[in-house]
């Protein structure tokens, strides 16, 4: 599995970013492209320590999210149809040339942090090694890039 650590795998998620046009229509889902770009920024912003998630899980859905937990970093891209937690909900307009800069940016953010040794701990999976925080990152966001087209 890629990981946004790796050097070419960060500069192809870039330059697959800046393939983006305001007029890109997605192959599945509700959200367009400004809305997605937005998207993609939230989880690196948990990652990175700059953000925490509001919505309270019960112990139950917690126990299956354990169960659901290795799917998120293994070699196998996302189904199309994977639910979105509703911290990571974006609706409404947005400014397609300022999200994509401030996704750059934060992608960058996050990988400069390839040797961080103290990660937060995500409020739905509990932790994560840095290996697995970096092959989570590459798949969502190459999970929205297909989605994308690019």
């Amino acid at each position: 599995m890629q990981t946004l650590f790796d050097q070419k795998v960060h500069q192809d998620v870039l330059k697959r970013v800046h393939m983006l046009t305001e007029s890109a229509t997605p192959k599945w889902g509700k959200m367009n492209v400004s809305q997605m770009v937005k998207h993609c920024q939230l989880p690196l912003l948990v990652a990175i320590g700059k953000m925490e998630l509001t919505e309270k899980i019960n112990p139950i859905k917690k126990l299956a999210l354990k169960l659901y937990k290795p799917i998120m970093y293994n070699d196998k891209p996302w189904p199309e149809s994977v639910t979105t937690p509703k911290d990571f909900v974006v609706n409404g307009a947005y400014n397609f040339e300022e999200e994509k800069a401030q996704l750059i940016r934060t992608i960058n953010e996050f990988h400069a942090k390839a040797l961080n040794m103290h990660w937060p701990k995500h409020p739905y999976f509990g932790n994560f090694s840095t290996d697995q925080w970096g092959k989570m990152q590459y798949k969502h966001l190459d999970h929205h890039l297909r989605q994308f087209g690019v």
